[in-house]
């Protein structure tokens, strides 16, 4: 950052990292368990669930006069620590200064809940098919269904950073939400944590739907199975 013939001089791409290396040394050393954001390559996120994340951020107008920056600090390391707890993220971003970011999730409402399980009943077998992306395409529209699916709407999206900009939403923020789309590339599961609802009872549902039909189908008389008199008329007994 530099001032020149009065006006503001942004730093180049090379001195932000720079600087953002030397910030991230000196807060590695007061906390070992720092979680950085590294991105590899272009994409920020490359499953399922990292890049419906971003998919679902970028899709609001509420957004789009600041998610181009944040997107550009996240590539370029300035997003120092981010650390997802139920219905909260924490994260320290470099940009003039060292800003610590506060963002809360509402907690998703158990009445949409309830909704998604009777939708993905019988269709859905493990945690680990949950947390890779492996359902029926159709789950994946709802999941991503504005008003009804599972990814936070702006209304539903509280932030708070403690950077100058008066903006609802500054870049460090939006440098945050992309965060956690790189986030869930390596721990899809925390994206339950941060709306604050148990993948497992999804599985169970689905488990529960199975074996209902199962008992179901075993209660229907087979047309294979022969009748006690027909029985008796084949073998003559």
């Amino acid at each position: 950052m530099s001032w020149g013939y009065g006006y503001y001089s942004t730093p180049s791409v090379g001195e932000q990292k720079r600087q953002a290396e030397k910030r991230l040394a000196k807060l590695r050393k007061k906390d070992p368990e720092i979680q950085p954001i590294a991105i590899e390559g272009n994409k920020i996120a490359n499953t399922w669930w990292g890049m419906a994340w971003c998919k679902n951020l970028e899709r609001y107008a509420d957004y789009e006069n600041r998610i181009g920056r944040g997107r550009s600090y996240v590539k370029n390391g300035l997003v120092l620590d981010l650390r997802i707890f139920e219905g909260v993220i924490h994260a320290q971003v470099s940009g003039s200064g060292v800003y610590k970011i506060r963002i809360k999730i509402d907690k998703l409402p158990e009445k949409k809940w309830k909704l998604i399980a009777r939708q993905c009943a019988n269709r859905i077998d493990s945690l680990a098919a949950l947390a890779e992306g492996k359902f029926p395409e159709e789950f994946g529209e709802s999941f991503m269904q504005q008003g009804s699916g599972l990814f936070p709407s702006p209304k539903e999206i509280h932030m708070d950073c403690d950077c100058p900009d008066w903006a609802n939403m500054c870049k460090h923020i939006a440098a945050a939400l992309y965060g956690v789309g790189a986030k869930l590339d390596t721990d899809p599961l925390l994206f339950f944590t941060l709306r604050s609802i148990d993948p497992a009872s999804l599985i169970k549902k689905s488990v529960d739907e199975k074996m209902k039909n199962l008992l179901k189908n075993a209660k229907k008389k087979s047309k294979r199975v022969i009748d006690e008199k027909d029985v008796g008329r084949i073998f003559g007994v």
